[in-house]
């Protein structure tokens, strides 16, 4: 059986060949009773073999108390400001794909970069508004940057290692816990695709086994590597800057009043310096600014386990992928009806795919027909807010291919325009 525990060594090996393949028979004790179904199959506790088991204990049918990893789920990602779900009922809409490019964005239009719209560059320092946009469009990027993480959780199907062009990469092991894959500086991601031997290779697992790997992910990455260090670092610096102007304030003080010893001013000010919350030798302050979270279709084992996991240290939300026919809009639907049973706030609705615009004459044909309205319509129908349309365009899956961002490599596309305005919506709705 496969068991990818903390700390894994090494970790680049945890999924072999042979670790994939003992990991497709449910578990059976080696004391369990003749024709025993396993310890996480589906009919373990219900088969009559199951009666008088000495294995209760170790079996998916025992009864479960608090779950002792929650804490821990919930100390790591306090550290992570934004948690967005990226979801849809459908498969292949696109989800991976804007995941991607949400990331990109996020990271390196907040970078200190320039901001290009087309044939027109923004310095991102500037609050300028963006050429030929809507009035109600949030202005141009600001010059901060953000560390943004990419966590895919979609076990059986990962597209994002191909996608971020990270194809070939492993996970390392830190006394911290496994360290993610680093796009840049400011963006990183975790996938199973970084554990698997080759991309062709298949995860046959039920969904206890799912689950186990989506909650290593959750407890086990140390998702904030060396950030922590940098953070406290600049916070010693800060807080030797503000003794130094208290010092400086009550020395003034000193030569007006002519009184107190300078020795008693310094003891005074350092007691009066702002303390940080070191229970943890570690400010509680987030490190992350967005953990953007590529789930796969459906309202299964995987979409359960992520939003029970979270719910201690809150999701921001959920943006919902759609394309404009009925046939992808039904299963939005069943999405929607997930996120409200679960008090999973939703962001808005996406609707990609939504048309093709030639990059030659730049002529535009419908490619799926929106017979009941679109994604436009579907907001109008369930008051949700519609973040915008973003058009096919064929450079899109050879930027994917190639692990590019399509929005640097094509800044004259419409869909990179549509991209931003959706991406600046998204902005807007969470800061």
């Amino acid at each position: 059986m496969l068991a990818v525990q903390h700390p894994p060594a090494p970790v680049s090996s945890a999924l072999a060949p042979e670790a994939v393949a003992r990991a497709l028979p449910d578990q059976v004790p080696e004391n369990a009773p003749e024709h025993c179904p396993g310890t996480e199959s589906e009919e373990a506790g219900r088969a009559a073999a199951c009666a008088g088991c000495p294995n209760q204990d170790a079996c998916a049918s025992a009864p479960k108390g608090p779950d002792p990893d929650l804490p821990l789920i919930q100390q790591r990602m306090s550290r992570i400001r934004h948690k967005i779900l990226i979801m849809s009922g459908k498969g292949g809409v696109g989800k991976s794909t804007f995941t991607a490019q949400l990331g990109w964005a996020f990271s390196s239009h907040f970078a200190g970069k320039d901001v290009q719209y087309g044939s027109e560059t923004l310095p991102s320092t500037e609050h300028t508004k963006v050429a030929g946009s809507d009035d109600d469009h949030e202005e141009a990027w600001q010059g901060q940057q953000k560390q943004v993480a990419i966590m895919d959780i979609d076990i059986c199907g990962p597209s994002i290692p191909t996608i971020l062009g990270l194809n070939g990469q492993t996970i390392h092991s830190t006394s911290q816990g496994w360290s993610p894959v680093y796009v840049s500086d400011n963006l990183c991601a975790m996938s199973i695709g970084f554990l698997l031997p080759s991309a062709s290779s298949a995860v046959i697992w039920r969904g206890p086994k799912k689950n186990g790997l989506i909650k290593q992910f959750l407890k086990d990455v140390d998702w904030t590597g060396g950030l922590e260090e940098e953070y406290d670092d600049d916070d010693d610096d800060d807080d030797d800057d503000d003794e130094e102007v208290q010092i400086e304030e009550q020395e003034n003080e000193e030569a007006r009043n002519g009184g107190a010893s300078r020795s008693a001013q310094i003891q005074d000010a350092s007691a009066a310096a702002p303390a940080l919350d070191n229970s943890n030798g570690q400010s509680a302050a987030p490190l992350i600014d967005y953990m953007l979270i590529d789930t796969p279709p459906g309202t299964s084992d995987e979409h359960l386990s992520i939003v029970s996991y979270l719910n201690a240290s809150g999701i921001t939300g959920a943006i919902l992928l759609t394309t404009p026919q009925e046939v992808s809009l039904q299963d939005v639907r069943k999405e929607i009806s997930f996120c409200r049973k679960m008090k999973v706030p939703i962001l808005g609705v996406v609707e990609n795919m939504a048309g093709f615009v030639c990059p030659s004459c730049t002529g535009y044909s419908e490619i799926f027909y929106p017979s009941t309205g679109g994604a436009k319509a579907l907001c109008d129908e369930l008051g949700l807010n519609f973040l915008g349309s973003i058009p096919l365009d064929p450079r899109i899956g050879k930027s994917c291919d190639l692990g590019l961002s399509f929005t640097d490599e094509y800044p004259d596309s419409p869909a990179t325009k549509s991209y931003l305005d959706v991406i600046q919506r998204i902005h807007k709705l969470i800061d």
